[in-house]
């Protein structure tokens, strides 16, 4: 989808009348958003690909993570792909059972004493965002029937942390 699909959608829940005005823009400017560019002088550059395009330029993801954020959502990057048609569907199934538990544990030893420290939960943060990854890695693998990639992407298990009682 384009992003000028995207905000045509958008404005049948919201009128450009109020974006306009809210954003002290022309409402022309704003219709334009929603219509593909052309050289016959149809559509405008709009917002979307204007953020695509600093994000671009600057290379910084934080940008992408900072929106999610405020849209209470959160930023996990697509792994790459290479649709070789080499499947080893149970050894991918097997890794992603195998990282959700090892964050049903994590959870677990964190929680042992009634308590999660801030340590503790940013442990938890990064066994989640890389759980999320490796999901999204075995979706679009199933997508493509793929899993080879998915299997040189593992990464090592970190060292158990002890708890000291």
């Amino acid at each position: 989808m384009e992003s000028h699909d995207i905000l045509k959608k958008a404005f049948q829940n919201c009128s450009p009348k109020e974006i306009a005005g809210e954003l002290g823009v022309s409402l022309s400017l704003v219709y334009k958003w929603a219509q593909e560019q052309s050289e016959s002088g149809s559509g405008s550059r709009n917002p979307l690909d204007r953020l695509l395009e600093i994000v671009r330029l600057t290379e910084e993801e934080q940008i992408i993570e900072w929106l999610c954020e405020r849209c209470n959502g959160y930023f996990v990057r697509n792994p790459s792909t290479s649709s070789q048609q080499n499947f080893e569907v149970l050894p991918a199934t097997n890794e992603i059972v195998s990282q959700f538990s090892n964050l049903l544990s994590r959870i677990s030893q964190s929680a042992i004493d009634n308590s999660i420290t801030l340590d503790e939960a940013q442990e938890i943060r990064e066994q989640w965002d890389r759980l999320k990854g490796i999901g999204e890695g075995f979706a679009r693998c199933c997508e493509e029937g793929d899993f080879t990639k998915m299997e040189g992407e593992k990464e090592t298990e970190p060292n158990p942390r002890k708890t000291l009682y």
